[in-house]
């Protein structure tokens, strides 16, 4: 058995590794709030941008059922909200539905998608679709990528606890208790100014979009909608989900693994996405930086003006020790 095959197949019941990172980065944020803050303010707001977009990361781990077999445990370990925003029930609930490959990109089944429908993208005031596109170019989604996903985010999840969704309304609960212990720590505590602190939040969110800028393209084929990217400094602060088809086909591999895997199988992987690949994110910056790399409206969708489903897929995805491409009906399924 190759080492890559090997990394796919090892299941630690704790992965230590994950264990010390998770303590070491709630370490780092604390001290750079009660030590660092006082003498480097400046340096502090920016260094505290890395570790929340850090912790971010870790939280997507958790999602996984990493580092441990028990959920409640890892909820626990990445569950102080560093980073305010995110509940950790819902981010992971809704980023499960978006690891179902054969939706990836389709702006009703994807919760990830960045995508429009035609129709949607027809009944949205003038304002709102220039900034839309300005968000589909690499500067633009990491400027006011995270002021639009937050804004986004709270209000349909609004929408969902005045419809009387539990599950939504607990998720928030834990998240309230979670927000009384880091806000009074912040505000109180370490004597941070609100808008320092909402400035680092900020930063982290926009350092983790640059890893989503461009994880996922439309592709009538799955397995060619998610991107490879080589080389990265930011591969530790984004726990080398650069190489992100490798997660979406292997999703339960610890992130220290990944690297082995894609190393093991290169060729195939590469292969397998159909050249979705960049070397590195400054070549994504290079050719998008002020250029929008994908249209708002998707482009199965710009013929579809009514309402429902996105579209289905032509070509089922296949994984690197799965079934290979089968081909499904075009049409949309009869209601």
């Amino acid at each position: 058995m190759n080492a890559g095959r090997r990394t796919a197949h090892r299941r630690q019941r704790v992965e230590w590794p994950t264990v010390l990172l998770i303590f070491a980065t709630y370490a780092l944020w604390a001290a750079l709030c009660g030590l660092a803050w006082p003498a480097w303010p400046a340096a502090t707001i920016v260094a505290l941008g890395f570790v929340l977009a850090l912790q971010s990361s870790l939280m997507h781990e958790a999602a996984h059922g990493h580092p441990t077999r028990r959920g409640w445990l890892n909820e626990l370990l990445v569950g102080l909200p560093a980073g305010l925003v995110y509940p950790f029930r819902r981010f992971r609930a809704l980023h499960l539905r978006h690891h179902a490959d054969d939706n990836l990109t389709d702006p009703f089944d994807d919760p990830e998608s960045y995508y429009r429908a035609l129709w949607q993208h027809r009944e949205l005031p003038a304002a709102l679709k220039f900034l839309l596109h300005v968000n589909n170019t690499m500067v633009g989604r990491f400027v006011i990528g995270p002021l639009l996903g937050t804004a986004g985010f709270l209000a349909a999840e609004a929408k969902l606890i005045a419809a009387g969704d539990r599950a939504v309304r607990k998720a928030w609960l834990l998240h309230g208790a979670g927000l009384a212990v880091v806000m009074p720590l912040v505000l109180a505590v370490f004597d941070i100014p609100a808008w320092a602190y909402l400035l680092s939040v900020w930063l982290g969110q926009s350092l983790i979009s640059v890893r989503t800028f461009a994880e996922h393209q439309w592709s009538e084929r799955p397995d060619g909608r998610t991107i490879i990217v080589e080389r990265s400094p930011f591969a530790f602060l984004f726990l080398n989900n650069n190489l992100h088809l490798v997660h979406h086909k292997n999703p339960t591999v610890a992130w220290y693994d990944l690297p082995a895997l894609f190393r093991a199988r290169r060729e195939e992987w590469l292969a397998m996405n159909r050249g979705y690949v960049f070397p590195s994110y400054f070549a994504l910056l290079r050719s998008y930086a002020f250029k929008p790399k994908e249209p708002v409206v998707h482009p199965a969708l710009r013929r579809t003006p009514e309402r429902g489903r996105a579209f289905t897929p032509r070509v089922r995805s296949r994984s690197l020790n799965g079934m290979g491409s089968v081909p499904v009906p075009a049409e949309p399924p009869k209601e």
